[in-house]
């Protein structure tokens, strides 16, 4: 399968000017290619193809006097900017025409230097190297310090250098590995996710939802001041900005390095996980939009999927119209609909019910049934990793590492750790 391996770069004060021409022309380029297109349609001339969007805006731009300074970096890059854009109009046609499953996608649009992320991507035509003193040699940008957290399984096939939004460098490596199939296990999972407790399990272990967004809630509403009384267009209102960026960068990290830990426990720790599809897009309109974003419940399932795909587990969800929380795990009947604050009720068949783990356990008996239903026990195929799927710091990669007071699962227990 492909994986995604991200790690923090350093580059010096002249390489940041010479990455900032890259991801201006990068830009330009993209911005060049969608106007041609957008102007094609509006004439109702034919789509323009991409080859002739090659030539227009790359090889005869450079020819010109408005464009000549397109020469100055890399042509991979520019190439690239490109299939972005081509890729971006295959989207749309497919989620027009049905092929492309899901919501739907919107046309490209163009580019700003005021996005909060810019990225640019190197190929193996433009042979870039990892040299031996662990630097990262790009052609017209010279050899950046790469923070290694860990060592790359192979060769990569393309990097990508990306600028956030607090002014953080990253290269992303993107390269194929083989599946790390875990020995099998007997026990098997239902997960009943939710906001009081992130996830309960059907053995009736509760995670505790951490929060992390509403813990530096104190912080982000400080900073968020302090920016507001700065003067528009003026430098300290760049740096607060940078500062705020960074206080979001920092809950978004801890974030995914506790999700990571939680998610790789679990797909060890059994042989199939079963979840509730949850419609996350439609509880993100309700009044309860900022603990569900604060939960990031689809980042997780996602982790579970590619994970399990990875280490030789099975992975499924349940459909999210299916009762679990009103079915009686023992008898199988449904009961009337439930207010949010009933955490226990009893059933007419004398069990009483945590809410919670009744969900659980039915999510994973539906799970169970689902695939008896299809036949054998089949296991999912590749599924991409998710974007950032290593850490970037060594001290992340420890398996009992999490913030203060904020349970991990560990070993199928429920323990809290205050650091490696």
């Amino acid at each position: 399968m492909q994986l995604r391996y991200q790690f923090r770069v350093y580059p010096t004060p002249d390489q940041q000017i010479e990455l900032a021409k890259a991801f201006g022309c990068a830009r330009v380029v993209f911005n060049d290619g969608l106007r041609l297109r957008q102007q094609a349609r509006e004439q109702g001339l034919a789509y323009v193809s991409d080859g002739e969007l090659s030539r227009r805006v790359i090889t005869e731009a450079k020819l010109t006097l408005q464009r000549s300074w397109l020469a100055e970096v890399s042509a991979v890059v520019l190439q690239q900017a490109l299939a972005d854009l081509n890729t971006a109009y295959r989207n749309f046609f497919h989620s027009l025409s049905g092929k492309r499953k899901g919501r739907k996608v919107a046309p490209p649009r163009f580019r700003s230097r005021k996005d909060n992320r810019q990225a640019i991507r190197f190929t193996k035509n433009a042979r870039f190297k990892i040299l031996d003193n662990g630097r990262l040699r790009l052609p017209k940008i010279g050899d950046l310090e790469v923070r290694w957290s860990r060592t790359l399984p192979s060769d990569p096939s393309s990097v990508t250098i990306i600028k956030d939004a607090a002014g953080r460098y990253f290269a992303s490596f993107v390269l194929q590995a083989t599946d790390e199939a875990l020995p099998p296990v007997e026990s098997e999972v239902g997960i009943d996710l939710g906001l009081t407790h992130f996830a309960v399990l059907c053995d009736g272990t509760k995670v505790a939802a951490p929060k992390f967004l509403r813990r530096a809630a104190r912080k982000l509403k400080r900073l968020q001041q302090a920016l507001s009384r700065k003067q528009r267009g003026s430098q300290n209102r760049r740096k607060a900005v940078i500062k705020v960026a960074r206080a979001h960068a920092r809950v978004a990290d801890t974030r995914r390095d506790w999700q990571h830990k939680l998610s790789t426990a679990i797909i060890r720790d059994n042989q199939a996980v079963y979840v509730e599809d949850l419609a996350v897009a439609g509880l993100g309109r309700t009044r309860l939009a900022r603990s569900v974003h604060d939960a990031g419940w689809a980042g997780f399932t996602s982790m579970l999927e590619y994970k399990a795909a990875r280490y030789g587990r099975t992975f499924a969800r349940v459909d999210r119209f299916f009762p679990s929380t009103r079915m009686c795990s023992d008898c199988g009947r449904i009961n009337e609909k439930m207010a949010l604050d009933v955490r226990a009720w009893d059933c007419s068949c004398g069990s009483h019910h945590d809410r919670d783990v009744n969900a659980a356990k039915n999510i994973r008996a539906a799970g169970q049934a689902d695939l008896n239903d299809r036949g054998a026990h089949v296991r999912p195929g590749p599924v991409p990793a998710m974007c950032r799927e290593a850490v970037t710091h060594p001290n992340a990669a420890c398996s009992t590492r999490s913030v203060e007071g904020i349970s991990v699962l560990q070993d199928g227990e429920d323990v809290k750790t205050t650091g490696c």
